[in-house]
């Protein structure tokens, strides 16, 4: 595997220092991931773009994390399930939540659930989603537009995931707390 650099402020490119600067501030630290995305300061921007978009979804703060969550565990990304075991711990999630979505199992509550089962079947079947699995969430009363705004999810993971497989990014002192292992 190659050795990509894990950037700091001071050794990033140019190009993706603001983006950095603005992480840093926004959460208290730098996360390593956005260290080593800083190498494709493109990609940098594109994820932390990405993410501001869908903090702005319909979407509940803990369906939005559970989805995240639910993904990284199938894909089964150490990083991201930490960074969003933290993140959906901050959007009020109880402990018992964290647990089964971080088990990969289904959350007793009935609205993250079906968030977290459409999600993870969206991920898993590349975005051909069957008509019983969209019937379940419309029921569980979701509309089209969050159906669609889970697609934002499964690309926000798609490019942090696949970073971080390439990559091996090192969890942060910060996330070791979190940390998560894949079964």
């Amino acid at each position: 595997m190659a050795d990509f650099p894990l950037h700091t402020l001071d050794s990033a490119p140019q190009a993706a220092k603001e983006s950095l600067q603005a992480a840093e501030k926004k959460m208290g630290f730098l996360p390593n991931i956005f260290g080593k995305m800083a190498e494709a300061p493109a990609l940098l921007e594109a994820y932390l773009t990405l993410d501001g978009i869908y903090a702005n979804t319909s979407l509940s703060p803990v369906e939005q994390q559970a989805a995240l969550l639910a993904i990284s565990a199938d894909n089964e990304c150490s990083f991201c399930v930490a960074a969003h075991t933290g993140g959906i711990k901050q959007a009020g999630a109880d402990d018992a939540l964290v647990k089964d979505l971080r088990e990969r199992n289904a959350p007793n509550d009935a609205k993250v659930a079906a968030v977290t089962r459409f999600a993870r079947h969206l991920n898993a079947q590349r975005g051909w989603a069957e008509k019983a699995e969209l019937d379940a969430f419309f029921s569980a009363g979701f509309t089209q537009q969050h159906a669609l705004e889970l697609v934002i999810a499964c690309a926000l993971k798609t490019l942090s995931n696949y970073t971080n497989h390439m990559v091996e990014t090192p969890l942060n002192e910060e996330l070791k707390p979190l940390a998560w292992e894949a079964s």
